[in-house]
């Protein structure tokens, strides 16, 4: 395992995270983390690295606006119950996973499918892959933070018309391969039960369940 403890996986998520989608500085406290992020519908998130029913409903129960995420790691039957009215589960269950980079296991041979390019750059420490079709038209993307040692792997998708012809996996070399090029030694990303599959094949390993929750209008009064 290419960290000590989850702990110091989620630190590293969080701020490879906030460096890839350009949100600010992640602030710590004693439960974990409070990011800015400044988008309509996410506005902040709460990202605990440990989480306890009086922490949880403390937070949530403080936070009142709209656009407010949390994520812990937690299952989701877990942390539903401790949730201050008006918060509700998001975006489905997730894996926090680790890999020590470069991955090797199930490495991408020979050329793009298809008709496939790939283009891929670099700005500020993130790369990202775009594939498109012969035609142009948009595949597969994903991007990566280097944030000294560690990196984070983030929005990789592929187009429903473009599944099944190895693009994720293909990208997932080109980013962690990027990063390991970068100085990355350890990569750690949020995953859905889908992309588990393809990150377990290349070597990936779950570290803990992670599970997001929404502060929104109380469904009960919609």
């Amino acid at each position: 395992m290419p960290f000590a403890h989850t702990a110091e996986a989620v630190r590293a998520w969080v701020h490879g995270w906030s460096a890839s989608r350009g949100a600010a500085e992640p602030v710590p406290s004693a439960w974990g983390f409070t990011i800015d992020v400044g988008l309509h519908g996410h506005v902040m998130r709460h990202v605990l690295h440990s989480a306890d029913e009086a922490t949880v409903h403390e937070i949530t129960k403080r936070s009142t606006a709209p656009g407010v995420w949390l994520k812990a790691f937690v299952p989701p039957e877990a942390l539903e119950p401790w949730l201050a009215p008006g918060w509700h589960l998001a975006g489905g269950p997730g894996h926090l996973m680790a890999a020590s980079l470069p991955v090797t296991r199930g490495r991408a041979t020979g050329p793009l499918p298809g008709g496939y390019r790939m283009t891929t750059w670099t700005r500020e420490g993130v790369t990202r892959a775009l594939v498109r079709s012969a035609d142009g038209a948009f595949a597969a993307r994903g991007q990566i933070a280097v944030t000294g040692r560690t990196s984070v792997v983030d929005q990789v998708e592929t187009d429903p018309a473009h599944q099944r012809r190895g693009l994720g996996r293909l990208v997932m070399h080109a980013l962690t391969e990027a990063a390991a090029e970068q100085g990355a030694t350890a990569g750690v990303l949020g995953a859905t039960p889908e992309g588990r599959a393809l990150y377990e094949a290349m070597g990936w390993r779950v570290l803990a369940p992670l599970t997001s929750v929404l502060r929104g209008p109380d469904r009960a009064d919609t």
